[in-house]
């Protein structure tokens, strides 16, 4: 049997970007992921607010989508990105690490629909929400 975790373990830290976030996966298993992304003064979208920029916000929100759905019970191996929304709902807190749970929800034979929620130290208002469809690897 394939360690569906640690296989998506291995490849989000193996990504140059999720490395250059600093993201760390706290936890992983049955098609949820969760993600955090420390704060950092470089990826500051405003200088005047020390907001962190909302790119590196959809990246963390991305990048967990796609970890949740290698690791759902579903899943056959790999995945990419079709579509991803994300509602921005309020800025993120300077100073604040953000921390991201996606859910892979359901799969059909080629594709993965995920919810994903990104928050700061603020847990009861989050920064922002996603909803995504992500393909689904077949392995012959």
């Amino acid at each position: 049997m394939v360690d569906k975790s640690g296989l998506a373990r291995q490849f989000i830290e193996a990504i140059p970007h999720a490395r250059a976030l600093a993201m760390e996966l706290t936890d992983i298993g049955e098609g949820t992921a969760v993600i955090r992304m420390p704060y950092d003064r470089r990826l500051v979208g405003d200088p005047k607010s020390g907001v962190i920029h909302g790119g590196a916000v959809s990246a963390v929100m991305d990048t967990c989508c796609g970890a949740a759905v290698m690791s759902h019970p579903s899943a056959p191996g790999g995945t990419a990105t079709i579509d991803l929304r994300i509602d921005y709902m309020r800025a993120a807190s300077p100073g604040q690490a953000i921390v991201t749970t996606a859910t892979c929800y359901h799969i059909t034979r080629n594709v993965a629909f995920v919810r994903a929620t990104a928050v700061d130290d603020d847990t009861e208002n989050p920064v922002a929400t996603a909803s995504g469809a992500f393909t689904v690897e077949q392995r012959f």
